[in-house]
């Protein structure tokens, strides 16, 4: 479906959108890729880079102009502390980028947007996995209540693009667990957990500090499928139906962490939980049923193996950046 078409990739210097870049580039596509503060991560000539500010209308209209595919993976996010200290900051920047985003791909003649929503919005759900037509069961947990309405403002946004108008613009809305991978954000101010611990371990911190109990569940999932999850779903949706993609399992922080210390060697780890800091729900799981009834997906990359790969990632990253001081 890709063949020939313009696709748009906002968000060209982050995570999940330098990952969806690589995978693009050996497709017959025309890529334009938004970069705002950060410098292009992957160099191509296949790739048009511009810079642009999201939240501002003008250059909304700029980025989307002549695009049939259009990926939003740009967002303001950050970790726990950031997401307690300074709740609003995901909230405003968020909603004026994605409402203009939306809007500009609208008038633009887009043929598909593509919006990464999360699984923080849904209601606490215990130790039950939770479906996609739960997301207004019930409020959001507190901790996340900003965040998580800001993402269900904007679905609602997708859904009326999708359904409510007379000539519609098909969204392909994502809820993802949470994903890791190469590239993600290792400053320690802004990263979220896997990426924190990850680096942590790698450069051999002393105390090796845990936030909270290290009770906390999550369901992880490697960049590279998450990736196979849009790339399915903006060829197969063609109406407007929010998906979850996650591995279906869930794993505390603890097993997440010693799986990271057998994996890189570190034996004799001081580690230390700070029950002190910011922690946010301490059981997420997410059901997967409707990803594989609809699109197919199954995770091909397993836990060990994912963090294995981001581990050797980041090494050969931080050795290099050493390497050069």
């Amino acid at each position: 479906m890709f063949s020939g078409s313009n696709v748009l990739v906002a968000g060209g210097a982050g995570f999940v959108g330098v990952n969806l870049i690589n995978r693009l580039l050996p497709l017959e596509v025309n890529i334009r890729a938004t970069i705002y503060r950060r410098e292009p991560v992957i160099l191509d000539k296949k790739i048009e880079y511009i810079k642009c500010d999201l939240t501002e209308m003008v250059d909304c209209e700029r980025a989307v102009d002549g695009m049939d595919h259009v990926f939003l993976c740009a967002a303001n996010t950050s970790g726990a502390a950031v997401m307690q200290s300074t709740p609003l900051v995901h909230v405003t920047p968020n909603i004026v980028m994605n409402s203009r985003m939306l809007e500009a791909a609208y008038f633009a003649k887009v043929k598909k947007f593509v919006w990464i929503s999360s699984c923080a919005a849904y209601p606490p759900s215990g130790d039950r996995s939770i479906a996609e037509n739960e997301l207004f069961d019930g409020e959001p947990y507190d901790k996340y209540y900003p965040v998580a309405w800001m993402k269900r403002y904007t679905e609602i946004l997708c859904k009326m693009y999708s359904e409510k108008l007379a000539d519609s613009m098909l969204t392909v809305v994502l809820r993802p667990s949470n994903i890791f991978g190469p590239y993600d954000d290792f400053n320690f101010s802004t990263s979220h957990v896997m990426a924190a611990l990850i680096r942590k371990v790698v450069e051999r911190l002393d105390p090796l500090e845990i936030w909270g109990t290290g009770n906390d569940i999550r369901d992880w999932i490697y960049i590279e499928d998450f990736i196979d999850a849009m790339m399915l779903a903006t060829e197969k949706i063609e109406s407007y139906t929010p998906i979850n993609i996650a591995s279906g399992e869930g794993y505390s922080i603890k097993e997440i962490l010693q799986l990271i210390l057998e994996i890189d060697g570190h034996n004799n780890a001081n580690v230390q939980f700070n029950t002190s800091k910011p922690t946010m729900i301490s059981s997420r799981l997410v059901d997967t049923s409707k990803a594989k009834a609809v699109l197919g997906f199954r995770p091909k990359i397993g836990l060990r193996e994912g963090i294995q790969k981001t581990i050797n990632w980041y090494k050969a990253k931080f050795l290099a950046t050493l390497a050069t001081k």
